[in-house]
């Protein structure tokens, strides 16, 4: 288990220790320290009213992350996934649930460390 993640979800169908896992090898690979990461998977309607409350969008998303860092190789941030919308946008674009919503969580993980991508796996 990664220090100072935390992983909620009320989707049984959600595997916390995976999560674990992806975030403990993206940690070793960019050389990151995690001063706190949250990642919830919540309901379509919950991240719909974030997104209007917070960011001032009146429409579904699949991911919001807000970000608190104030050092390049560390995170302190909140992740919010809806696995709703992640699932209808794997569905629209032809993609795997997981791979679409994990691969986008990476890519802005990576972004914001300001790391170059490499050709996908």
């Amino acid at each position: 288990m990664v220090k100072n993640l935390q992983v909620f979800s009320s989707d049984a169908g959600i595997k916390k220790a995976l999560v674990h896992s992806i975030i403990s090898t993206m940690k070793k690979e960019f050389n990151l320290t995690i001063s706190f990461l949250s990642i919830s998977f919540i309901k379509s309607n919950e991240l719909r009213q974030i997104n209007k409350s917070f960011l001032k969008h009146d429409y579904n998303t699949d991911v919001i992350t807000f970000d608190y860092s104030k050092k390049k190789n560390e995170i302190d941030a909140e992740i919010l996934i809806s696995m709703d919308d992640a699932r209808k946008n794997a569905k629209k674009f032809k993609d795997a649930k997981s791979k679409k919503t994990m691969k986008k969580e990476e890519n802005k993980l990576i972004n914001k460390f300001n790391f170059t991508l490499l050709a996908s796996k």
